[in-house]
């Protein structure tokens, strides 16, 4: 007998929540579970990848941040949809979609906390606690997670720490040099990548800060920063006013990050906080060594002098001489590279993390 499994998530743009949320949806044993989604508010380029994959897909549209009207269509929506276990993702589809699922009657809820969410303010965190008390499970994708919701008063039973995981890096269907050419950047440079959203929590200001102490001792590193967000503009004029604009490219919203990820020499996080960070798992997969800030989540999956650097949040000065390090010495990038590649195949593979999810299903459902 299969059962119906419900997955709410706010969007269907390529984040790190959404890319999991695909990957699981679309492979989960199929003669076990009758596998669903739901977008709140918007879709997005997953969307088509889920149907594709024969997942029935709604967005429901949600237009503002108060929204009764979105959350009274949520309600109908799984109510018609009778699922088993209705599974949310992270806390605007945490916050409407498990009250949805239990005035539809729903017996079986569980959440999904992705990130150390340190932007959280009492409000959120008071929500965060009253939902756990009718939530059979919360999953955290990292151990700094878990911890995380511990300390802010979500009991310890509820959750259970499931990592990400990440499909085996495809080669790139170009070369270095044509990279280039398409970037319009001189060929023989050193690409250093940096991927996600244009916003505080990312730290891109350090990055550019680091960019230009390299661009001190070296003239071959060029920055590529991959990704939208509020803070584009405010950079490019940081980039500007530092004068380095020839050497930090601002490429937008990319959807082939991993046709440009193996060309990259490394990859620069400089975040104060993640969860267990897509990115990272990407490059490493790719062969790629990792310079990043040493923060919950990411020293989960850097081995500081194996895989990549771990720094202290807002030391650009770290990341630029690691980043050099790493630039001075082929034979360390190649093992850095190999390290990581081998670490996230045993570790943190698809097949992981979708069976995990999997038998945590079957022992809420019995």
């Amino acid at each position: 007998m299969t059962r119906r499994v419900l997955h709410v998530i706010s969007t269907l743009t390529r984040g790190g929540a959404e890319k999991q949320l695909a990957l699981l949806a679309a492979r989960l044993p199929r003669d076990e579970f009758d596998v669903h989604v739901c977008a709140i508010s918007r879709g997005g380029p997953l969307e088509e990848e889920l149907r594709a994959a024969g997942i029935p897909t709604t967005v429901i549209g949600k237009q503002w941040k108060y929204d009764p009207l979105a959350w009274w269509q949520l309600r109908r929506h799984i109510a018609r949809l009778k699922p088993d276990l209705v599974q949310t993702w992270m806390f605007t589809a945490n916050a409407y979609g498990r009250t949805a699922a239990r005035w539809a009657g729903v017996k079986h809820i569980v959440a999904s906390e992705r990130c150390v969410d340190s932007w959280k303010g009492g409000l959120q965190l008071a929500i965060d606690r009253r939902l756990a008390r009718k939530t059979e499970a919360i999953i955290a994708n990292s151990r700094g997670v878990k911890e995380f919701y511990v300390a802010s008063g979500v009991p310890a039973e509820k959750l259970v720490v499931i990592e990400n995981g990440i499909l085996p890096a495809a080669p790139s269907d170009i070369t270095h040099d044509q990279l280039c050419d398409e970037l319009g950047i001189p060929r023989g440079v050193h690409l250093v990548g940096a991927v996600g959203r244009l916003w505080h929590q990312k730290r891109i200001k350090d990055l550019i800060w680091a960019a230009d102490l390299l661009k001190v001792i070296r003239a071959d590193v060029h920055l590529l920063i991959i990704g939208e967000g509020p803070l584009r503009e405010s950079l490019e004029e940081f980039r500007d006013a530092c004068q380095i604009q020839d050497k930090v490219h601002f490429l937008g919203v990319r959807n082939d990050v991993m046709r440009l990820m193996p060309h990259f020499a490394l990859l620069w996080l400089a975040s104060d906080y993640e969860g267990l960070p897509n990115v990272v798992m990407e490059a490493m997969s790719a062969g790629v060594p990792v310079v990043a800030t040493d923060i919950p989540g990411t020293r989960d999956l850097v081995i500081h002098g194996e895989t990549g650097f771990l720094t202290s949040v807002g030391d650009r000065a770290n990341l630029a001489r690691f980043a050099h390090k790493l630039l001075e010495d082929p034979a360390m990038r190649t093992r850095f590279g190999a390290a990581g590649r081998e670490r996230v195949e045993i570790e943190f593979s698809v097949q992981r993390m979708v069976a995990a999810h999997a038998e945590l299903y079957r022992r809420l459902l019995g």
